[in-house]
């Protein structure tokens, strides 16, 4: 349905002007010598014409001139029919693990230690958000991989599919293999300019029938980049173990090298988060590295409608500058 809308409107904050310039400056002062008319009490001797300034509707046509201009100022538009989806082009798939270990509590998130699954749910949300024009898909993995959601431009049912999930839904081990796999199988047959997989693990590769390295040459042979990112914290110490050496080490089955390895192999990168602000700082970094869609084309389509109260007034003008010029002959 055709609706109208202004794309300036605060232009009209400019509609008072006039009077504002009429009451509040003084009026210009002449300071050049008076010339002496000879004939002046002829002049004062002619009928002054109907419709001279004394007649208060002469201002009327200025005001309308005034308000015509404002209103071409304030861009109307005529709004249309909604447009196709643009796209970028490209495809990305997110595969997430939802293996035992990513119920450690050893992340911080908004001051409260939450564990790994629900601050990569925080964030990967935003970043879902954040991928206007692209297709979004979602591998969930643990023992097993299966694809949650399949390629597509709706984010918001993607991000609810992510939020859904919980630890252990594909069991408590850790597949890397077979998501690189079913990931690539969801990829490869898409004709995208650009096709990723960003893939999200704290631990190294314990089920599944691929293998990683595998199935990451595989994707390099498909033209698929594959961004990894580990999770983890740093080595710390329980309360009042330091002096004893006891110290744990929260990422113990983190296998950065492998991950690393699978990043070189197809043109990715790979990430360490061992917090949720290295998470943000990760999620900025591939927007960078693949880039989205930015805002700047219109959801509907627009018919500007300026150019009428403009050429409006335009012909106005003209109008009442002939009207003065015919007076002024008339007085020769």
């Amino acid at each position: 349905m055709n609706s109208l809308e202004f794309a300036w409107p605060l232009c009209f904050l400019l509609l008072p002007l006039p009077w504002v310039y009429r009451r509040w400056l003084p009026p210009a002062q002449t300071r050049s010598a008076a010339l002496h008319v000879t004939f002046m009490d002829r002049l004062q001797s002619i009928r002054p014409l109907a419709g001279e300034s004394t007649v208060p509707g002469r201002r009327w046509p200025l005001l309308l001139v005034w308000l015509l201009l404002v209103l071409a100022a304030a861009r109307p538009q005529l709004l249309g029919e909604a447009l196709p989806a643009a796209t970028s082009g490209r495809d990305m798939m997110l595969a997430v693990d939802l293996s035992g270990s990513m119920e450690f509590r050893d992340m911080q998130l908004d001051g409260q230690e939450v564990n790994r699954l629900t601050l990569v749910k925080a964030l990967l949300g935003d970043f879902i958000e954040r991928r206007r024009g692209d297709r979004i898909g979602l591998v969930l993995f643990g023992s097993q991989a299966y694809v949650q959601a399949p390629l597509t431009h709706d984010r918001e049912a993607v991000a609810q599919w992510l939020d859904e999930s919980f630890i252990g839904l594909a069991g408590r081990e850790t597949a890397i293999g077979d998501a690189i796999g079913l990931a690539i199988k969801r990829l490869q047959a898409e004709p995208a300019a650009s096709r990723v997989l960003i893939l999200i693990s704290d631990g190294a590769n314990t089920a599944g029938s691929v293998s990683p390295l595998r199935a990451a040459r595989l994707a390099a042979e498909h033209g698929i980049r594959i961004f990894t990112i580990g999770i983890g914290a740093d080595v710390t110490a329980p309360p009042g173990a330091l002096s004893f050496g006891l110290q744990t080490d929260p990422s113990i089955e983190l296998d950065e090298q492998s991950l690393r390895q699978i990043a070189e192999l197809t043109g990715g990168e790979y990430f360490r988060a061992r917090n949720g602000d290295d998470m943000q700082a990760i999620y900025q970094r591939l927007d960078q590295l693949e880039p989205a869609l930015r805002p700047g084309r219109p959801d509907r389509q627009t018919t500007p409608l300026y150019p009428w109260p403009l050429g409006l007034a335009l012909l106005l003008s003209l109008g009442l500058s002939a009207g003065v010029v015919q007076r002024s002959r008339a007085h020769v």
